[in-house]
């Protein structure tokens, strides 16, 4: 699997959700959207039940770390989850398979992550970037960093240990460098 990388460009996020609406669906679209917003893996994301939310907060154990994460939910956000719980409001999970809605006998289930690797694999070849899920993490801790230029909060958010870990993760280490070059003249 090639390794997906941020998306440093506003507009280019703005795009992106614009594409996958018109080439996938509006829950792709959304999860584009919610999932940049949250910073969270997309196994995750995708268990996101609306019991999980409460007063604007969602609160959540990782599936690969154990820890808990309580997240305040923004503007944006809450309004994308209430659109989504207007639409289905029978829907357990925050981004559940269509697939089992005829059924009565199969209990609900959220939307696959191959299916969502797909969407996001189709929009990026079309952008000429290397999209996935994961690019959603990667993007926010990116954005967040290069607007506190703190590290120590990028790391918070995304619940990490290092922070050499937290800045290759979100692309910066050779950027810096880089910039580090380029701006040093002795």
């Amino acid at each position: 699997m090639a390794e997906v990388q941020a998306v440093k460009e506003l507009d280019t996020v703005r795009l992106i959700s614009h594409l996958l609406e018109r080439r996938c669906s509006k829950q792709m679209s959304h999860i584009w959207n919610i999932g940049i917003n949250l910073a969270l893996r997309i196994s995750d994301l995708l268990s996101v039940k609306f019991s999980d939310i409460n007063n604007g907060r969602l609160i959540l154990k990782e599936g690969k770390t154990g820890k808990r994460a309580e997240i305040k939910l923004n503007a944006k956000t809450m309004i994308l989850i209430n659109d989504i719980q207007l639409s289905h409001p029978n829907h357990i999970f925050l981004f559940q398979s269509y697939r089992n809605n005829k059924s009565l006998y199969v209990p609900p289930k959220p939307l696959t992550r191959r299916a969502v690797s797909q969407a996001f694999e189709l929009i990026g070849e079309e952008l000429n970037i290397r999209l996935g899920t994961h690019s959603m993490r990667k993007t926010r801790g990116y954005h967040l960093y290069k607007k506190t230029k703190d590290i120590t909060r990028v790391m918070k958010m995304l619940r990490h240990s290092s922070e050499g870990v937290t800045l290759r993760y979100i692309g910066l280490t050779q950027d810096v460098i880089d910039r580090d070059f380029v701006e040093l003249e002795l």
